[in-house]
C-alpha cells in the first residue's frame, strides 16, 4: 500500500495562513529556501501518529487542500492514474535534494500528489 506522506494547504497570502495555524494550532512553520515560496508545516513530535506538509500560494488563488501520496516511480504512477481514467495536473517535476512530484486529478476532479523520493534528485 501507498501512504499519504505530506499535505499542502493552498493560500491567498501564506503569511496570513502561517501565523493562523501557528496559533491555532501551535505548529511549527518555516520558510523553506527552494525554487519557489514554500513554508514547511511541522505538526508534531514523528513518535506520534500524522503528518506533515506545506503552505504555498496558489497560482489561481483558490483554497484547497492536496495530499500527496509516496511511491517509487512518479512514471509508473501516472501511467496507473491515467489508465484508471485520472489525469496529469502537473508533470513530474524535481525538487532539489528531495525527489519527484507530479499532480493528478482523480476521477472526481480531486488533485493529488505523487512523490518519488530521491535526495540525489537535481
Amino acid at each position: 500500500m501507498h501512504r499519504v506522506i505530506h499535505f499542502e494547504l493552498g493560500a491567498q497570502d501564506p503569511a496570513r495562513a502561517v501565523k493562523f495555524y501557528q496559533e491555532v494550532f501551535g505548529w511549527q512553520i518555516t520558510k523553506w529556501e527552494g525554487p519557489q515560496p514554500y513554508w514547511l508545516v511541522t505538526t508534531g513530535s514523528d513518535s506520534k501518529p500524522g503528518i506533515n506538509g506545506g503552505i504555498l500560494r496558489n497560482p489561481d488563488g483558490g483554497a484547497r487542500t492536496v495530499n500527496t501520496i509516496a511511491v517509487p516511480s512518479v512514471e509508473e504512477f501516472i501511467a496507473k492514474v491515467t489508465a484508471q481514467g485520472g489525469q496529469v495536473a502537473m508533470p513530474k517535476s524535481v525538487i532539489p535534494g528531495v525527489g519527484y512530484q507530479a499532480y493528478c486529478r482523480d476521477t472526481e476532479g480531486n488533485i493529488f500528489g505523487i512523490h518519488q523520493a530521491d535526495p540525489n534528485a537535481k
